[in-house]
C-alpha cells in the first residue's frame, strides 16, 4: 500500500478540481417521467386520480402508442407549487 502526503493547500485544490469536474459531467434530470414517478411525487395511490389530473389539464402529458404516457416533470412540480399553502 502506498501513502500519499499532500500539503493542506494542495489537498483543497485537488478537492475543488474534483468538484468542478463532477459538476461539468452532472447528468440533467429527466424532463418527462412515468405515471409511477408522478404518483410518487404527488403521494397518490390511485391511477384514477392521476387520470383526472391529466383529463382536466392540470398536468401536461405526452402519449404515444396506446398505453405509453409520460408526464412533464416541471408541470407536476408547478402543480404542487400552485397548491402550496403559505405559512403564517
Amino acid at each position: 500500500m502506498n501513502v500519499i502526503c499532500l500539503e493542506e493547500a494542495a489537498f483543497y485544490e485537488l478537492i475543488e478540481t474534483v468538484v468542478k469536474k463532477l459538476q461539468e459531467k452532472k447528468v440533467k434530470e429527466d424532463l418527462w417521467v412515468s405515471g409511477t414517478e408522478v404518483m410518487r411525487l404527488l403521494r397518490i395511490k390511485s391511477k384514477t386520480t392521476l387520470q383526472k389530473l391529466r383529463d382536466t389539464g392540470q398536468i401536461r402529458y405526452s402519449q404515444y402508442g396506446v398505453k405509453i404516457i409520460l408526464y412533464e416533470k416541471a408541470s407536476v412540480l408547478e402543480f404542487l407549487e400552485r397548491h402550496a399553502c403559505e405559512t403564517f
